[in-house]
């Protein structure tokens, strides 16, 4: 196989004190400085475009926007929806309603293989934290969350459609952290997946084409995986 890419993570007072201890001051201030966030640099920032660009997919599919529980549960009785399970290397947020641990076929098959690709690598769980919604879910989500893409027109969330996996970003180590955006870096650049970094649940949203599945089975002969094809094309590794 032959891929090429041009493109190429207190202070404490005594009780009759009058002045804080400074060597207390002082250590609490290296605390802090210690505990402050990680520094926010996504590869891929969520854009008013990139959700225009699920939303076209998604009309190139001609896949309905779930409205109800009663068409999720239709097309889940189709196999137009199928069940993600929790593996070796899968795990699911247990808040995650069970009706709703339900995607498009290719999906899971994305879900699949990129878990574990990194339970390979790291020995460790990737976290499944959303997949298939409904436009009553998402409008109720929006409530809570304005952040929330909408649950109608043209930038509305791709989960109504079933192709769109939310996966954990929080506690990933900067080595994980580039290890799945190469890996999605990579199918990316094939037009597979259109992914972002949401910064308010720190989770990787990523929607994944129907083309996912052909791609795959011309993969099937290869052991490599996409990460690695992706930081060889980018000229560099895991630091």
């Amino acid at each position: 196989m032959v891929l090429a890419l041009t493109m190429a993570q207190s202070s404490a007072f005594a009780l009759h004190s009058v002045e804080p201890n400074r060597a207390t001051t002082a250590r609490s201030h290296r605390s802090k400085k210690h505990v402050r966030r990680v520094k926010w640099a996504p590869m891929f920032k969520p854009s008013h475009d990139s959700l225009l660009r699920q939303n076209q997919e998604i009309d190139r599919l001609g896949l309905p926007r779930i409205e109800d529980d009663d068409e999720l549960e239709a097309l889940k009785a189709s196999s137009a929806l199928v069940p993600i399970h929790e593996s070796e290397s899968l795990k699911i947020e247990k808040q995650l309603d069970p009706t709703r641990r339900f995607c498009r076929p290719w999906t899971r098959d994305f879900v699949e293989d990129l878990s574990q690709s990194y339970y390979q690598r790291f020995h460790a769980q990737i976290q499944l934290n959303s997949a298939v919604r409904t436009v009553k879910v998402q409008k109720k989500l929006r409530r809570h969350n304005r952040n929330a893409a909408p649950a109608e027109g043209e930038t509305a969330s791709s989960h109504l459609a079933g192709i769109t996996v939310d996966l954990q970003r929080r506690g990933m180590t900067k080595q994980q952290i580039h290890f799945v955006e190469s890996y999605l870096f990579y199918l990316r650049e094939l037009g597979l997946v259109e992914p972002e970094e949401e910064r308010r649940h720190w989770c990787f949203h990523v929607m994944v084409s129907d083309r996912y599945g052909d791609w795959r089975q011309s993969q099937t002969m290869f052991s490599i995986h996409p990460a690695e094809l992706s930081e060889t094309a980018m000229g560099g590794g895991t630091n």
